[in-house]
């Protein structure tokens, strides 16, 4: 086994002699193989990757510290590797079956019994919550992509120029420059749509005198990159350039406070205090980063409930904002590696109000 499964081997909950994981990024990190489809089954001693035949040349061949084996019929190779390893109580992971899935799959592991907690999700969790080096280096490749595509698609942005027509030729960049996807659906959004943190893309047009916000990241190699910038189209008003400048501040004074040792929800009440401070209070209602990786949205949470002790080698996001329902919004977003003095900002765009 590769050092990731067996560290997951001496976390397996209380009475439980193995486990069976299922979900797609779960078992991309475990195995260093990725696949729609796929079972991992973990022993304290073996661990097999179960595919089909769609998947099973490409899983010898890039698998790490697994058994690969290709079932024609999930039921009956569970079945002879419950019995080969003499398997007693297998815990299911919770994120990997929903409520009908975890009925049918135990059906099949008959005769061994089943756990369903939170507790081997919680064991991925506590590996993954770290980076490596070279998990840090492709978030970072994805970042450089995400940057070069913006900076190619930003001399495009004109008067009267669709907020759609923004995103799909940013995407388009992103692709071409190397990335395999597109991290989320990018949020490309401009005007009164800009107090909306999610909102979508549609057919407002650019107009003199709007915000734009660009929530955009790229997928390299399976890892996420994070990012926004909010930028001006043209002369803004006093409240605007006040409202940039707060959310700049709270940004700068949440990277300020970030590093090992610390809770994270440290970060957020120094980032929110800032803005709650200046009046705006109320007008920050989603929490201040999260976690990236193989996931956008992975441990920790940096909120206000956010216990998580930061570590050296956390990737997380520092992203306040500020939203005036049917006025504007302004959101900043760097992707950093929290170490144990400080941190490491993967972004490198500049953030002081630019005036396309």
């Amino acid at each position: 086994m590769n050092a990731s499964l067996d560290l997951l081997a001496m976390m397996l909950p209380e009475g439980a002699d193995s486990a069976l994981i299922a979900s797609r990024t779960n078992r991309r990190y475990l195995t260093a193989f990725d696949s729609d489809l796929g079972y991992l089954l973990l022993t304290k001693t073996a661990a097999y990757l179960l595919v089909d035949f769609r998947y099973a040349e490409a899983a010898a061949a890039q698998a790490k510290g697994v058994e690969v084996v290709c079932f024609k019929k999930l039921s009956d190779e569970l079945k002879r590797l419950i019995a080969e390893n003499d398997l007693k109580c297998i815990a299911l992971e919770g994120s990997g079956f929903n409520l009908n899935e975890a009925a049918r799959i135990e059906k099949m592991l008959v005769p061994a019994e089943t756990i369903k907690t939170e507790e081997l999700d919680n064991a991925i969790a506590k590996l993954r919550i770290v980076k490596t080096s070279s998990e840090t280096e492709k978030i970072m490749k994805a970042q450089r992509i995400t940057e070069k595509a913006l900076e190619q698609t930003l001399p495009l942005v004109k008067e009267g120029v669709m907020e759609r027509d923004i995103a799909l030729e940013l995407e388009y960049r992103i692709r071409k420059l190397g990335a395999e996807d597109v991290s989320f659906d990018l949020i490309v959004i401009s005007g009164k749509k800009t107090s909306m943190p999610h909102g979508v893309p549609g057919e407002n047009r650019i107009c003199p005198g709007d915000f734009i916000t660009f929530d955009i990241g790229a997928l390299y190699q399976g890892y996420h990159s994070d990012m926004t910038r909010t930028y001006a189209f043209g002369e803004i008003s006093e409240k605007q350039k006040r409202v940039y400048k707060t959310v700049l501040e709270a940004q700068a004074i949440g990277l300020e406070t970030v590093k090992a040792g610390i809770p994270a929800k440290d970060v957020d009440k120094a980032a929110r205090d800032h803005i709650y401070q200046a009046g705006f209070e109320g007008c920050f209602g989603h929490s201040t980063g999260h976690g990236v990786g193989l996931d956008i949205h992975e441990a920790p949470t940096v909120s206000s409930a956010g216990e998580t002790i930061l570590q050296s080698g956390m990737v997380i996001t520092v992203e306040p904002g500020i939203y005036l329902p049917g006025e504007f919004g302004v959101r900043i977003e760097d992707t950093v590696v929290v170490t144990a003095d400080g941190y490491i900002n993967l972004c490198t765009l500049p953030k002081e109000l630019i005036v396309l």
